[in-house]
């Protein structure tokens, strides 16, 4: 007989046996491995409508903690299980995942060796950027982690967080220039004066489509141009020093552009006589001013702390993304009247920064970052050439004439080509003194009405909105950690008072965070804020310079209506690019978005078309018919100022984009993780890192005036 052992006969598995794949793995990445995120980009699939991924292998639960900063501590010793938790997870059972043997600390220690050596590993060294990086023993850092793609190329991934000797996070740095670094006396005024370089289109653009709305003359489109640079330089001064202290630049949102353009076309400035701009600005200042206070006054009480819990990326994107869709009317049908230098001028700021943004020159990506400067140079030159051969001049025609005064028929057909492609028709520069102060009350007294105060009001709140996003994501760039609900607080606080300086200077907007900002950074890797203060320096200086303001104000309008049909875009993707913080493909997430978007388009098009007869003839252009919309809106109640503030307000793509996002996605259930939540840093967190506190901290002492209330931060 053969020696047979019962006990050691191998057991029989469940039946009917399992199948060899492995059951259907949980849907959440997170679930599976235990995974608890800090800061809101770091989301993955959850069970809302996506495709489950295949089951990875279990990692080791001792990864850092992202949401406290610190390295998780290793697990205590347990007793061996029958059935690990991987096994469970994965659905074998436990004879089929064997535990592997535990390697020695040594061992540890010479794979990591090996594996750096392999990847080619590069010393640390003291280079910029190092001020959020703790000081270790260790003279190596692990390069960027790379995989292989499926057609074997070698892709870039991001790298996993290390953790330095005292267990805090050490992040990697991809930036040149940190918040707290300081370049070199002359690198400083080059990449101050290149931040703002970048971000041209956005400061002066806004200003070129105001004010000829309003009736005003070229000396004014200077004037307001002159005093747009000088208000952003000053708010951003204050912003750095005593707001969130991000490097992001103040200036005119276009946020405020709709609502502008709707108080500009209202039947009360219909049948003005005399001075039309100086009117109609006094009574955006008004409004802007009382706009500003209300701003104020939600960021020093302490209410944004508490309103910012119902704005997260899937409000903020569909409403910034309705911001930049909001134009399509005025876009591209100013382009056509003169196609070939609104279409060269397209074309031209495409090709740069998207088929030449690789391109490096002296270590710089030139066309990515200076595509709008550049664009407008190379079109302003072939429209001069252009001009000056003849190309536009037609016999017995003078383009100086009115046309209403225009005698032949063939005149008139070539008057409106030739005043938009011809660049010699403006007289800004001529007009401009070499010197201009700007100065408050340059316009006259400010008036004020309830009703455009009420708009405004609204408006700020959604510029609020704006800045909570740009004011996240810069934070992840360049700071160690997001700031605190307090500092954000003070950020919007502070963001009122410039407003209430750029309604007392007349800029015709408010001022707030640009959104395109987080681009900028991204794209120069410069996020030192003295950098940024160095360039507002500059930035001040120029605006003294009156013939700096004409030269600007002299861009032909074909060119301003194409560079706006590129900024708009590009306001538009960065406003959805928010939702990298979320779950983009949660069934719940994108049914809000596209409800928020279609809504957005769609009720301001009920609105704006509502009572209008086929043959009104408005005494406005074609694509300013939108902004009318006070005049003849469904709300037709006796009392006209809330007529007034209801058209106006429901007709405003982003107050409807903004309304549909915040309702549904606070009342919509989902998990945090799905949805995205904006993680702010903790109120104690100052206290427990102190480079925390340096990146935020207000200077000069400034903080030990605001400790008797906690919602202003440090």
């Amino acid at each position: 007989m053969s020696n047979f052992d019962p006990k050691a006969r191998p057991k029989l598995g469940p039946w009917p046996p399992a199948p060899e794949s492995s059951a259907m793995p949980p849907s959440s990445w997170a679930k599976r491995t235990g995974f608890r995120p800090k800061f809101s980009g770091e989301t993955n699939a959850s069970d809302s409508g996506q495709m489950p991924l295949p089951p990875r292998a279990c990692e080791p639960d001792n990864q850092p903690d992202l949401e406290a900063g610190r390295a998780r501590p290793p697990p205590q010793p347990q007793p061996p299980p029958t059935v690990s938790n991987c096994q469970v997870q994965s659905g074998k059972p436990a004879a089929a995942l064997p535990l592997p043997p535990a390697a020695t600390d040594k061992e540890k220690d010479q794979s990591v060796k090996k594996r750096r050596e392999s990847d080619g590993g590069v010393p640390k060294s003291s280079s910029p950027g190092s001020n959020r990086r703790a000081a270790s023993g260790s003279n190596e850092q692990p390069p960027p982690l790379r995989r292989p793609s499926r057609n074997g190329e070698v892709v870039d991934v991001v790298p996993q967080p290390t953790v330095d000797e005292d267990g805090f996070l050490e992040r990697p740095s991809h930036m040149k220039y940190d918040l707290r670094d300081s370049p070199g006396l002359v690198p400083i005024w080059f990449f101050g004066f290149q931040h703002y370089l970048s971000m041209l289109g956005s400061l002066v653009l806004i200003p070129l489509v105001i004010v000829p709305a309003m009736g005003g003359r070229h000396e004014d489109v200077t004037a307001v141009v002159s005093t747009t640079l000088f208000v952003s330089g000053v708010t951003t001064l204050l912003h750095t020093s005593f707001g969130s202290r991000l490097p992001l630049i103040q200036g005119p949102s276009f946020v405020y552009l709709a609502p502008v353009m709707a108080i500009i076309n209202s039947l009360d400035f219909q049948g003005l006589k005399g001075n039309n701009f100086k009117h109609i600005m006094r009574e955006i200042q008004g409004a802007v001013i009382i706009a500003s206070a209300f701003q104020t006054l939600l960021g020093y009480s302490g209410l944004m702390a508490i309103l910012v819990r119902l704005i997260n990326p899937v409000v903020v994107a569909p409403t910034i993304a309705a911001v930049g869709l909001s134009f399509y009317s005025y876009g591209f049908p100013l382009v056509g009247n003169c196609l070939e230098i609104g279409m060269v001028q397209i074309l031209l700021v495409i090709i740069f920064s998207l088929y030449l943004r690789k391109i490096s020159i002296f270590g710089h990506r030139v066309f990515l970052i200076y595509a709008v400067p550049l664009g407008v140079a190379i079109c302003w030159a072939a429209a001069f050439l252009l001009t000056e051969v003849g190309v536009y001049n037609h016999k017995g025609c003078d383009i100086s004439i009115p046309s209403s005064n225009v005698v032949y028929e063939h005149c008139r057909r070539h008057m409106n080509r030739a005043k938009y492609c011809r660049v010699d028709t403006s007289q800004a520069l001529k007009a401009s003194p070499w010197f201009r102060f700007p100065y408050p009350l340059q316009w006259g007294t400010p008036v004020f009405h309830w009703k455009m105060a009420v708009v405004m009001c609204v408006v700020s709140l959604l510029a609020s909105v704006d800045s909570v996003g740009s004011y996240h994501a810069s934070s992840l760039l360049v700071a160690s950690r997001p700031p605190t609900p307090g500092i954000l607080s003070r950020g919007i606080g502070l963001e009122g008072l410039s407003s209430v300086l750029a309604g007392l200077w007349g800029t015709g907007t408010g001022s707030s965070t640009l959104t395109e900002n987080v681009h900028t950074i991204a794209v120069t890797k410069m996020g030192s804020r003295r950098a940024v203060e160095v360039g507002a320096c500059v930035l001040i200086l120029l605006s003294l310079v009156g013939k700096v303001g004409g030269f600007i104000a002299s861009i032909p309008q074909v060119m301003v209506a194409a560079l706006l049909c590129f900024m708009w875009a590009m306001l538009t993707a960065l406003g959805l690019s928010n939702l990298r913080y979320s779950e983009a493909g949660s069934s719940r997430n994108i049914i809000i978005i596209g409800l928020s978007l279609f809504f957005s388009l769609s009720v301001p098009a009920y609105f704006q078309q509502y009572g209008i007869s086929p043959n009104n003839n408005v005494s406005v252009p074609r694509y300013f018919e939108p902004y009318i919309v006070a005049s003849h809106g469904p709300f037709r109640t006796s009392n006209y100022g809330f007529n007034y503030v209801m058209n106006t307000l429901l007709s405003l793509h982003m107050v409807i984009a903004f309304l549909v996002a915040v309702i549904l996605d606070n009342t919509v259930p989902g998990s945090k993780q799905e949805r995205g939540v904006y993680v702010w840093s903790d109120c104690e967190e100052p206290r427990r890192e102190p480079a925390v506190a340096k990146d935020y901290k207000l200077p000069l002492g400034v903080g030990k005036f605001f400790r008797w209330v906690k919602w202003v931060g440090l």
